[in-house]
């Protein structure tokens, strides 16, 4: 059976988020569905590659962050045979995402988080599957696993896929845009609210490099082959995160300057790791690098206590 992996552009930015669709013989799998706004491209790409949506089996979400799963409603929508496949943690705010949908509007406001995620609908239950750590589901002639990863937030899975030599990684493996790369390999930790573990970050990471192999897929941005250079530089980052959340936790400051002051620390430490990165590059990167400064300040609140 033939076994085929694409990448699918799926955001307004370009190389920026990535959904993937999993090609076995007669059958397929999307994995990760960004939002409502990109269901249309993600079909395009099953019609691209001569499948129908009655051909998706699967529809997997790596976890429920929304940049990752606030269109996986509209997605099963429109698969009329296809089983969505979450954590368990995930799985029952994608069943009724009413709490979800209620902190990211109190955040955003209603028309700009209509702008951003589109319309997040309830899944009915019994088209939900969760996946336990290990617990594997078939695709074709092929066998897949979940592979439970914290540190980045404490509801996410890997999916580990030997049939083609790819693990797909969402956010557990960092961020890897391709924008980035033309100065050598650059690839930053996600350490965006609210779960944020360094020590369970590096684990996770290991556990990945541990699978070897050839290929790993995060969801920021497409398949990459040197694993091996993008974990060490992950967890140089990490260890560099690890002790500004231990400092931050002993400050006495309050959580719009410690997350500042946190956000600086991201943005002086990736010139450190990029010397050649130019206002592009870190205009780039200025939206992760505060998200990554917030998700420090909760780490650092939690541990203060």
């Amino acid at each position: 059976m033939k076994h085929e992996r694409f990448t699918i552009d799926s955001d307004v930015r370009l190389e920026f988020t990535a959904c993937y669709l999993r090609i076995a013989g007669d059958e397929c799998a999307f994995i990760e569905a960004h939002t409502s706004h990109a269901t249309p491209r993600l079909l395009a790409a099953l019609r691209d590659h001569g499948k129908k949506p009655e051909d998706v089996r699967w529809v997997v979400v790596t976890h429920a962050h929304l940049d990752h799963a606030a269109g996986a409603s509209a997605l099963v929508e429109a698969c009329p045979r296809a089983t969505l496949l979450a954590h368990p943690r995930a799985a029952r705010h994608l069943i009724d995402p009413s709490k979800l949908v209620a902190s990211a509007t109190s955040v955003y406001g209603a028309e700009r988080f209509a702008k951003l995620y589109g319309t997040i609908r309830p899944i009915p239950k019994e088209r939900v599957r969760t996946l336990e750590d290990g617990e594997t589901f078939p695709l074709g002639d092929a066998t897949l696993r979940a592979l439970h990863t914290t540190g980045h937030a404490n509801h996410h899975f890997v999916v580990d896929d030997p049939a083609t030599d790819t693990v797909f990684t969402g956010d557990t493996f960092g961020l890897v845009y391709p924008p980035l790369q033309k100065f050598g390999r650059f690839a930053l930790p996600s350490t965006s609210p609210t779960n944020f573990d360094a020590a369970a970050a590096k684990g996770s990471i290991a556990r990945v490099l541990g699978l070897g192999r050839r290929f790993v897929a995060p969801t920021h941005f497409d398949a990459w082959e040197d694993s091996k250079v993008i974990g060490a530089q992950l967890d140089r980052f990490l260890d560099r995160a690890a002790t500004w959340v231990d400092e931050a936790a002993k400050s006495g400051d309050s959580a719009e300057p410690m997350t500042k002051a946190l956000s600086k620390k991201w943005h002086d430490a990736i010139l450190e790791e990029a010397p050649r990165f130019g206002a592009t590059e870190m205009e780039f990167l200025s939206l992760d690098m505060e998200l990554n400064g917030q998700g420090l300040a909760v780490a650092a609140a939690a541990k203060r206590g």
